[in-house]
């Protein structure tokens, strides 16, 4: 969540992401009412806690004037008055309810610079590496060159599991754990730690990392239990800091999270349904990061680079685009895409997304540090190294021949015995 004082001290800031944003500003009036009414209920409450003192001191005097008349009275008048304060308290317990229902709704602030656009279809292309032509020859897609070889079955994946899952069979599937290791790798050099988190996370941790309203949706939930199924590393990564305050020494941690990630793509329905594009189940390298606020618009850049030069080891073409306005979300305040060439659909298509979330997951968790005896709030950014179907995918159809096989990937190759072709 964003800083009250934004709201209540600079509301044309808000008003005005909120214009960039398409979003409609009644949004922050009506936070600002129902902040007044909470305010108004709170001030209500140290008034009865006031006369509640008063009384109370009354009390006291009356019993040691032994004026029991008065003593009788007044203890009449606090029964009143704690019964009047629950009241009152109660109240503010709903008018905060309500407040930070609409408070966890509010957008972060955006970065200045994020261009301005409706939807997707105006991100705005920053950079590209890669010859998109170099195969020479009218290319297959994935699911067409990995059904000859028996690498992928989607049909029997469909029979036990339902649709948009998949079996990884044969090399495919060392090809998958050495496109891991390899961004493991890659990342630990450059001072991550590598980290296997929790696969399921409860309701309360979760409505720290996202906004629940939206990516509800998007995430499976255990039937009976507070528990969701992780949707990316990140989320687990940056809630296990919940509640903490971290020295300033400590900062900034950098974390390589490798998880399965789950989510019932709902309202893709007729998107992407032929091999294993956009599925229910994936592998992902995360990159994870809980800095000073100072440090953060540096180390999105840092994330970038390295999640480039990952795909430039691969030599897969692709291109960089700055996510605007209408497309980057409410937890972010800048987002780039990585988007890989998939010579098959003959389009770019995203293989990697990198926010800087500023303080928005840390006030959301509470996650604080010490920095001179003042406590702040830190700031939390993550970025995609891999995931593996869409990784695999990038591979297959950047790497095939004209007569149907897959060559592995050069820097692939020891982690796949320095094998060099499948097929």
């Amino acid at each position: 969540m964003i800083d009250i004082k934004i709201i209540r001290e600079s509301p044309d800031v808000l008003i005005a992401d909120y214009k960039k944003r398409g979003r409609d500003v009644k949004e922050i009036d009506e936070f600002v009412e129902l902040d007044k009414l909470w305010r108004q209920k709170l001030q209500t409450v140290e008034s009865l806690r006031a006369l509640k003192n008063k009384v109370s001191l009354e009390i006291s005097e009356a019993t040691k004037s032994k004026n029991e008349k008065i003593k009788k009275d007044k203890i009449q008048e606090m029964q009143q008055l704690s019964k009047k304060m629950a009241d009152a308290e109660n109240e503010v317990d709903i008018a905060y309810s309500k407040l930070k229902t609409k408070w966890m709704r509010i957008p972060n602030i955006l970065e200045d610079g994020v261009p301005i656009g409706k939807d997707d279809s105006e991100n705005k292309e920053i950079k590209k590496y890669g010859d998109t032509s170099h195969l020479g020859f009218q290319p297959k897609d994935h699911q067409d060159l990995c059904l000859p070889l028996g690498l992928i079955d989607i049909e029997r994946a469909a029979k036990i599991s339902g649709a948009r899952f998949y079996f990884l069979k044969k090399d495919l599937a060392l090809l998958e754990f050495a496109l891991m290791r390899f961004a493991m790798d890659d990342l630990v050099k450059k001072g991550f730690t590598p980290i296997i988190p929790p696969f399921m996370m409860h309701k309360k941790q979760y409505e720290g990392v996202t906004d629940l309203n939206d990516f509800e949706e998007v995430m499976y939930k255990i039937e009976g239990e507070d528990e969701y199924m992780i949707a990316t590393s990140e989320h687990p990564l940056v809630a296990m800091y919940s509640e903490e305050v971290l020295s300033s020494n400590d900062l900034p941690i950098k974390m390589a999270g490798w998880s399965p990630c789950f989510r019932k793509e709902a309202g893709s329905h007729g998107r992407d349904t032929k091999g294993i594009f956009r599925v229910h189940q994936f592998q992902k390298i995360e990159q994870i990061v809980i800095c000073e606020p100072k440090d953060s618009k540096k180390i999105h850049k840092e994330l970038l680079n390295n999640a480039e030069e990952l795909w430039q080891k691969l030599d897969i073409p692709y291109r960089v685009v700055d996510i605007c306005t209408g497309d980057i979300g409410t937890v972010a305040s800048r987002k780039f895409d990585i988007e890989a060439w998939l010579p098959g659909q003959n389009k770019y298509r995203e293989v990697v997304s990198g926010s800087n979330c500023t303080d928005y997951q840390a006030r959301r968790l509470n996650i604080k540090y010490d920095s001179e005896g003042e406590r702040k709030f830190v700031h939390t950014l993550n970025c995609t190294g891999v995931t593996n179907t869409r990784g695999l995918i990038a591979i297959i159809e950047n790497y095939q021949t004209k007569d149907g096989k897959i060559r592995i990937p050069d820097v692939l190759q020891p982690y796949m015995n320095n094998k060099k072709i499948i097929g």
